[in-house]
């Protein structure tokens, strides 16, 4: 399928020119699926205000993991997926699903434990051998488990590690990144997160980072417009022109700008 490509730049200010025609009550809102992580870090609640302020579109997010998000996509029941699982987003522009992915932001996945460090995982070398160390130790490891970018993540880490995590040290959570942070403060686990939640959560108690640094824990965010080809009803003018602010240099300032504590959560990438 041929993929309808512009300059982001560009694209910003004639999507506000095409917004302006359209009927009073057209461009009231849009729906966007993104992960819990762009949720609970606070993210949204600061960009969101920006943008409606600028283009008077409100932004209504419905917060899942990045694979519950792209099947919502799918089914075009929202008009924007923002979401970090890069093969899976590839895969559902591939699969006519989605217009185009957009590069828009990054942090990093880092691991935490309890703060007495059961397993040595601070002694690693790198995440292959952090994960082999909470395995061999079976110390518990608190999973989301509920197919979000993050949990892609995780499986990708064991699966390097050449480990199966199984068996009553690993506690698959089913929930977001706040409530499996919860568990794994309440156990205490170890758990694999975004930096972004990790900074903004304030339930750690005997949590801390145990692990960072690793290459391999790089985690890159993109955003999809819904493709109107396969469901005609999205808004995928109002949808491109929230793309293009975030891309745009104002909306990658703002991302930029977002700190916890004096701590940057999100870094902008948009090419």
């Amino acid at each position: 399928m041929t993929q309808c490509r512009r300059s982001p730049l560009l694209g910003f200010a004639s999507g506000l020119a095409m917004l302006a025609a359209l009927p009073a009550g057209a461009q009231d809102f849009i729906t966007v699926a993104s992960t819990t992580s762009t949720e609970n870090s606070g993210l949204f609640e600061h960009l969101l205000p920006m943008f409606q302020a600028e283009t008077g579109i409100e932004v209504r997010v419905v917060a899942q993991g990045t694979g519950q998000a792209l099947e919502t996509g799918r089914r075009g029941d929202v008009d924007v997926v923002f979401v970090h699982a890069r093969a899976q987003e590839e895969q559902f522009v591939a699969d006519g699903y989605g217009v185009q992915r957009f590069n828009v932001m990054y942090n990093d996945f880092v691991l935490v434990g309890p703060d007495n460090d059961p397993a040595n995982v601070r002694a690693a070398t790198d995440v292959s051998a952090a994960m082999a160390a909470i395995a061999d130790a079976s110390a518990f490891f608190a999973s989301r488990g509920d197919d979000s970018g993050t949990h892609v993540a995780e499986m990708e880490l064991w699966r390097a590690a050449k480990i199966t995590p199984e068996g009553s040290w690993y506690l698959s959570t089913g929930s977001g990144m706040g409530a499996t942070l919860n568990t794994a403060s309440q156990v205490p686990a170890h758990a694999l997160t975004d930096r972004g939640t990790w900074l903004s959560f304030e339930n750690r108690g005997p949590l801390e980072i145990v692990f960072e640094g690793d290459d391999v824990l790089f985690n890159p965010y993109g955003i999809i417009a819904v493709n109107p080809e396969h469901h005609p009803h999205v808004k995928v003018g109002q949808a491109q022109v929230f793309i293009d602010w975030l891309v745009s240099e104002e909306g990658q300032a703002a991302i930029a700008s977002y700190t916890v504590n004096g701590e940057q959560l999100f870094f902008p990438s948009a090419e």
